[in-house]
Order: structure tokens, then C-alpha cells, then sequence
């Protein structure tokens, strides 16, 4: 699969999911990807916190890979790189906030002599071989959050990254209406556009109006006041940090991701009004009337500053006569982990404000109107809907063809689009995948370790060691341990029963080692399945004394 004389999209991520988005535009026998994300692990991946995506495909042809543009600074678009990217070996091209945010993760994975990062200004355009790149700043629940418009030798794309329309965004100057209907004007053969929140009938509303809601729900606290939000928002925190002076309240911040973004948003030069923090310690000595505290944990995250300090683990402390605002949106899949830290401060007696009771979050992603004036300034002749599950692409190709856009594709991961000519159509499917970090090793989500591990994890285990002496006769018994097996009161009875039937195996013997094993294997797991109705794993060990 090296792409011709045609244009090429092939989204190696994000497509058929929301995060971990990675994508590839092929032309004239060259590949360039824009973004290089990740996604966070759920109980499917047990004991695992990062998923990657698996880039074999281009790792397959990397002498054909130009270059990895990055549209923003979050992780499900730049968390991958360093992982990644020193495997990929080619340069990196971002704008200052994200491009800061980038280096810190090399720095951190000791990269940043291997890996170019190119820091690129959004009024210059660039090149990369048959590609032609000018950055399009969008308002997003980050700052430079942008559009790229790339442009080949068989038309122009329009891909958004993650995006929102907003009158007014607090922080940074999206592109306007006008100036997009220019970008239409000039033709657009592709709209590769964000799917988030295509079901929601409303827009996303503005970062203006957060800010009139959290001053009125801060400024009607008469104790302290916790506010959670995504750490990545800075707009959110030049909000919080100008309602914290309007009010007279110092500004903790509780949250390593907190202070990385305010560092790096204030050396780019965002943020330069944000108040002068406070540490732990002086937070706790002055009066509650006079603390706003800014932390990490609006997820649930059990490591994350809020569930610390809803366990009383953490420096700083709240009681009844305190605020927790949620200014943050619940991400599906959340819910259990956000309902335990908000069960632990209400069992504090300590009130709780979300979305649904004020004005105290926006999305930043479009909705139906924002989407329809996309389209209509754009006016593309392809809409290829990606950032989404299926149902949120299905939904946007439907809605956009309804707008009057001429061609729309419901592509997926691995799905080869040809754009032009005589497109779009899907040519080929390649092979996609997920990596798993599993500690400090990079593995395959679907290999045998994850395999294995998630066995353990839903039947228990069993390891049996068996002794037999030189005559090929079994030696005392067989010895046991086990994990996760329903026995509980009846454990030792069960062991009996167990030690009999791998006995009973053994004793019967077998010239053939592998079919010895199997024999004990089988007799111990039809035992525990008698007990307990599960198959647990066993695994059995012959030594010879």
C-alpha cells in the first residue's frame, strides 16, 4: 500500500472510538500523520493504565513517512509520542503551547536529542514533501486547539482536530467566520471533522458563560471552595485565577498536570494574569472564606489530588462548611469511579456542584449547530466524520449529507479511503491494533499476557507442583496455592479434594510429560469446577528430586 497519484486517509486510530487518535494522508508514494495519541485502560485491561495505538502499518513503510503534524495539546492526540515516536524517528511540528507540552514528555522520557521538534507559527504555512500545511486556530477546551489545511497537488483538506465554535473563549483568537467562508472559497475537497457531540441538538456553549456561573457559585461560598476541572483547560484556569481576584480567595493548586500546564501556558505567554499560588500549607492557615483550591481528579482518579483529599490522604483538608465544584465534563465510562469520590465528600457532608445544577462546564467539542456552520462555511465536497464511535460517525455522515455536503464516508480504523480522484472509497483495509504499557514494557492488547491476565482476573488460579522421584513414581504430594478461588471457609477441604485428584492423575502416570501435566491440570480444574462452578486457570509444574 503506497499511495500513487491519488490522495489517500487512513486513520490508524480514532475512528470507531473516542481517543487515541492517529492519522494518515498518503500521496504520491509519501505518508505523513497528523496527531499521535493515546487512551486511558478500563477493566478490560487489567492492571493497565495507557493504551497505544499499534502503528505497525507505517512502521512497515517508514522510510515514507515525512513527518507528524500535532493539531493540540491533548493526550488522546500527543500522549503516544513518548512511546512511540523515537521508534518512528522523524520530526515533530506543533505550535508553541502544544509544542512545550511535547517537549516536556520527551524530556521526561529522555528523547529530546533524538526526536526534531519543530515549533511552528500559525500565520506560517510549511511543507512536508507533496504536503502543504497552514495551521487554522479553533476555539477547544485547550489552548491552540487548531484546523489544519493541507493541500496536495489533488485538493485541499479541512481537518479540524478537536474543535467548538465560541463568541468568547477567555483565552486565544479563533479564526472568523469569515475568514473561514475565505477558506471555503477557495475549495475544499475533504472535511475531516470531529464527531464528539454530533447527537447533541444544542452548541457547545461558551467559556463566557462558565465564567459567569462559577463567580456565582463561588461567590456565594462562604467556606472553601474546591474546583475540578481537566488540568488541559487553561481557559478554565485564567477563568478560575480571574474569579479567585474578583473574590478575594488565594489560588492553591493541588495536582502535578495542573502546575506542568500553568508552567508551560505562562512560558508561551498565556495565563500572565493568573494570581500567585499558594502552597499546601499556607492554604490550610488561612481563613476558609479566603481559599480557592484548583485540583486534579474530576475523573475519579484514585492517585488524583480530589480523591486524596475526599480520603483525607492529602495535605490540604475539607469539612462541611466547604465546596466542591465539578466543573468538568463525565467521561463515559467514569461513572463508578466519579460516583465513589463524590459518595466519599458527601459522606464529609460536604456539598457538591456539577454541570447539571449550574453553568459551571462547557464541552469543547461542536454540536449540531456548530457542525451545520461548518459545513456551510467550509462547503466541502467530502465529509470523512472521524473522533468518534461508529454510531457518532454514522450519525455526523447522515446529518452532514442532510446540510447539503455533496459526498460523505463512514470509514473505521484500517479502513484506506481514497479521497481523489474519483473519490471517496474505501480501497483496502490494513491491520490495526492496540499496545498496552504494562509497567515499563510495551505489549500487545490482545496478546497472551492480557489474555492470560484477564482469565486470572475473572476465574482465579491454581498452581499445583508435583514431585517425582527418578522412577518416574510420585513423591509425598502434590502442594498447592491459589488466588481468587470462591472457597473462602471451605479452603481447606477443597484443597483436599484438590490434592487427591492431582494424586490420582499422577499416580496413574504418563511416559509423555505434556500429557502428564495435562492429565493433573484437567482432574484439579474438574475439581474447583465441582466446588465452586468456575474454571479457574491452573497451572501445574513436574520437578524431579
Amino acid at each position: 500500500m503506497t499511495p500513487e497519484n491519488e490522495l489517500l486517509f487512513l486513520a490508524l486510530g480514532g475512528s470507531g472510538e473516542i481517543g487515541m487518535n492517529v492519522n494518515l494522508y498518503g500521496t504520491q508514494g509519501k505518508w505523513v500523520m497528523v496527531d499521535c495519541g493515546m487512551t486511558f485502560g478500563d477493566p478490560y485491561y487489567p492492571g493497565i493504565e495507557l493504551v497505544l495505538p499499534d502503528l505497525e502499518f507505517i512502521e512497515d513503510r517508514i522510510d515514507d513517512l515525512l513527518g507528524i503534524v500535532l493539531t493540540h495539546g491533548h493526550e488522546d492526540h500527543i500522549g503516544a509520542l513518548p512511546y512511540l515516536a523515537g521508534d518512528l524517528g522523524v520530526p515533530l511540528y506543533a505550535t508553541a503551547f502544544t509544542a512545550g507540552l511535547i517537549y516536556k514528555k520527551l524530556q521526561e522520557a529522555g528523547l529530546t536529542d533524538e526526536i526534531e521538534l519543530n515549533v511552528i507559527d500559525p500565520e506560517d504555512s510549511f511543507d512536508l514533501g507533496p504536503f502543504n500545511f497552514q495551521y487554522i486556530p479553533l476555539a477547544h477546551s485547550i489552548l491552540e486547539g487548531n484546523a489544519l489545511v493541507i493541500e496536495t497537488d489533488h485538493g485541499r483538506i479541512f481537518h479540524t482536530g478537536d474543535w467548538k465554535l465560541d463568541p468568547d473563549p477567555q483565552t486565544g483568537t479563533p479564526t472568523t467566520p469569515e475568514e473561514m467562508i475565505a477558506i471555503g472559497d477557495k475549495g475544499i475537497l475533504a472535511l475531516v471533522c470531529d464527531s464528539t457531540n454530533v447527537f447533541d441538538e444544542k452548541d457547545s456553549g461558551s467559556e463566557g458563560a462558565v465564567k459567569a456561573g462559577l463567580a456565582e457559585v463561588i461567590g456565594a461560598a462562604t467556606g472553601r471552595v474546591l474546583v475540578t476541572t481537566f488540568a488541559s483547560n487553561a481557559a478554565r484556569l485564567q477563568t478560575l485565577g480571574r474569579i479567585a481576584t474578583e473574590t478575594g480567595r488565594k489560588v492553591c493548586v493541588a495536582g502535578r498536570s495542573l502546575d506542568r500546564i500553568i508552567d508551560t501556558a505562562q512560558a508561551v505567554g498565556y495565563l500572565k494574569d493568573f494570581p500567585p499560588t499558594v502552597d499546601f500549607e499556607e492554604a490550610m492557615r488561612l481563613p476558609p472564606r479566603e481559599l480557592l483550591i484548583i485540583a486534579t481528579g474530576g475523573q475519579g482518579e484514585s492517585r488524583a489530588a480530589l480523591s486524596r483529599i475526599a480520603e483525607d490522604n492529602h495535605p490540604l483538608t475539607l469539612d462541611s462548611g466547604d465546596l466542591v465544584v465539578f466543573s468538568s465534563k463525565q467521561i463515559p465510562g467514569n461513572e463508578l469511579a466519579i460516583g465513589r469520590v463524590q459518595n466519599a465528600l458527601a459522606a464529609k457532608q460536604i456539598p457538591i456542584v456539577t454541570d447539571r445544577q449550574a453553568m459551571v462546564h462547557v464541552s469543547g467539542h461542536p454540536g449540531r449547530p456548530e457542525l451545520a456552520k461548518m459545513y456551510e462555511w467550509i462547503r466541502p465536497e467530502i465529509l470523512v466524520p472521524v473522533h468518534g464511535e461508529l454510531r457518532h460517525m454514522a450519525e455526523q455522515a447522515r446529518f452532514g449529507a442532510a446540510q447539503g455536503v455533496p459526498k460523505t464516508i463512514v470509514q473505521q480504523n484500517g479502513d484506506v479511503v481514497r479521497l481523489a480522484p474519483d473519490g471517496p472509497a474505501i480501497v483496502s483495509h490494513e491491520r490495526t491494533g492496540r499496545l498496552v504499557l504494562d509497567g515499563d514494557t510495551i505489549v500487545a492488547a490482545d496478546g497472551e499476557a492480557m489474555n492470560e491476565r484477564r482469565r486470572i482476573g475473572q476465574r482465579g488460579l491454581i498452581a499445583v507442583t508435583v514431585a517425582f522421584g527418578s522412577d518416574g513414581k510420585m513423591r509425598g504430594t502434590p502442594s498447592f496455592s491459589m488466588a481468587g478461588i470462591p472457597v473462602e471457609e471451605d479452603r481447606d477441604a477443597f484443597i483436599d479434594d484438590a490434592v487427591e485428584a492431582a494424586a490420582d492423575a499422577a499416580r496413574k502416570g504418563a511416559k509423555d510429560l505434556e500429557k502428564l501435566r495435562e492429565a493433573i491440570r484437567l482432574a484439579v480444574r474438574r475439581t474447583a469446577t465441582h466446588w465452586t462452578g468456575k474454571k479457574p486457570v491452573v497451572n501445574v509444574s513436574l520437578m524431579e528430586v
